[in-house]
């Protein structure tokens, strides 16, 4: 006969099996897609294969590129507005056939649309023009002259490309990378320029930490999808109107070094707190740029310039490189208030991320952390990444928040067919920013703000808050998968391995 405490003992267990009997039950419900859907983005895949001609708006595997959906399919193509059974991440067996319905209607246009792009790309490098990406800047100039010319003309083509970019480089107005570089290297304006980010820099008021304000819980639980409602965005106006972000953003300044500085431990700076920063003026590259709190006045202007659509509407480069200087040296390196206090809101869901599994971090476990941690955890790549040899006793990771190159994490026997080292590599770097998922979801969301800081776009309300925040987590997995798929697919025997 067992003894009471025996029996409590095993009732204890049998109704802990039956309450994660039921919660199992119910994350699996709750993975589970309504019947007769399909991720949007797989139909997209199978349709597009279908289509020959569309190379150059291919990715390496096949698939449309992420700009190809976004810059043209997306706007031009499957228009998601006017066919919503189109739109959002699953799609319905009606949805799907619609899709591959206007896909096959625009087959000839996007042929036409890929030989213009291949043409404009030759005729680029003849003109010597290096400004800009060129599927930023063609996609839709190539959808349009496949509209109104069909594909490129043997006799007139060449012509036709030379004066589109022209006029789409002409439009620019004076707006250009070497424009820039010549402007802040000219001793002409040298001098004042760097005495301008030294005064502006030295007039930074640091402040204390402050305290977590519950109004952040409370636009965090209120932003996912269907839970919007007037309490988180009435959270929101009272974080912009205490001026939450401002005091947030002067907090990083303050910290005691051997505090764990806010600021390195989020990614944002290699140092231990923020320095001022430089002016810059040498080359600059969108490959090799520092983390934002380290870059240059330069870096900062020449990534704006890079990624605008329409340089004519920026202001012109003295006024950009002026605006540049105070900006970069305001808290969170942002002027408007809205994206000081969506820089603030955003780094309280990111440190709640756990991608790999445990308990959300301090502040977690809102509505917001709950939708991108179950969609980050779904992701074969980090149900991969927990089945690997993966080090997560320490998720603090104290060393150098920018180093991603480290081959800590994941560990593979050799054996024939290649070199297992080749694909943990990249793995590796997958499985260390898993630990610390926070450092590149905040690196990408500060970019954003920058963007909409230049543009003069403040946060609106949640719901524009929302889709920022949640469209960085999608950005970040995205980036992820397409790594994870590059690794596995350039060394199938490794990946099989890695796979069992």
């Amino acid at each position: 006969m067992r003894t009471d405490a025996a029996r409590g003992t095993g009732s204890g267990t049998a109704n802990g099996a039956a309450r994660g009997t039921e919660a199992g039950t119910e994350v699996l419900r709750a993975r589970t897609p309504p019947r007769g859907t399909r991720p949007r983005a797989m139909v997209l895949d199978e349709v597009w294969r279908e289509l020959d001609g569309v190379g150059p708006l291919s990715g390496p595997q096949g698939g449309p590129l992420s700009r190809t959906v976004k810059l043209l399919l997306d706007p031009l193509v499957i228009r998601p507005v006017l066919h919503p059974q189109c739109a959002g991440p699953l799609v319905s067996s009606e949805g799907a056939a619609l899709l591959a319905t206007l896909l096959h209607a625009s087959a000839d246009a996007l042929r036409a649309t890929a030989a213009w792009f291949t043409l404009l790309k030759r005729v680029r490098r003849g003109m010597r023009i290096t400004e800009g990406n060129p599927q930023d800047l063609y996609f839709q100039l190539c959808f349009e002259l496949a509209t109104t010319e069909g594909p490129p003309a043997p006799a007139t083509g060449e012509r036709t490309a030379e004066e589109a970019l022209r006029e789409t480089h002409g439009s620019a107005q004076g707006r250009t990378t070497q424009a820039l570089r010549e402007y802040l290297t000219d001793p002409a304006h040298t001098s004042a320029l760097t005495a301008a980010l030294d005064a502006a820099w030295a007039a930074r008021t640091a402040g204390p930490a402050p305290a977590t304000p519950a109004e952040i819980r409370a636009v965090l639980d209120g932003c996912p999808a269907g839970v919007l409602g007037a309490g988180a965005g009435a959270a929101l106006a009272r974080l912009v109107a205490d001026h939450a972000g401002t005091a947030a953003g002067r907090a990083l300044w303050g910290a005691l070094p051997e505090s764990a500085p806010p600021a390195r431990e989020l990614g944002l700076t290699r140092h231990p707190l923020p320095v001022g920063p430089g002016l810059g003026g040498g080359s600059a590259s969108t490959s090799a740029l520092g983390l934002p709190f380290d870059r240059t006045v330069h870096e900062r202007v020449f990534t704006v310039l890079q990624t605008s659509s329409d340089r004519a509407a920026l202001a012109p480069v003295p006024e950009l490189v002026r605006r540049e200087i105070a900006r970069s040296c305001a808290p969170w390196a942002l002027t408007d208030e809205s994206l000081r206090v969506a820089a603030t809101v955003g780094v309280h869901l990111a440190l709640g991320l756990r991608p790999l599994g445990g308990e959300p971090g301090a502040g977690g476990g809102t509505g917001a952390h709950r939708a991108v941690n179950s969609r980050w955890r779904r992701e074969a790549y980090v149900l991969r990444a927990r089945r690997l040899a993966i080090d997560t006793s320490d998720p603090s990771d104290t060393a150098d928040p920018s180093d991603t190159s480290g081959a800590s994490g994941i560990s593979g026997a050799p054996g024939p067919g290649g070199n297992p080292a080749d694909v943990a590599e990249p793995l590796a770097r997958i499985a260390r920013e898993l630990r610390t998922p926070w450092r590149a979801y905040l690196r990408r969301l500060w970019v954003r703000l920058h963007g909409r800081d230049v543009r003069d776009a403040p946060m609106t309300g949640v719901e524009e808050l929302w889709n920022v925040l949640d469209g960085v987590a999608r950005s970040v997995i995205l980036d992820h998968r397409g790594r994870v798929r590059h690794a596995l697919s350039a060394h199938p025997a490794a990946s099989e391995r890695t796979a069992s």
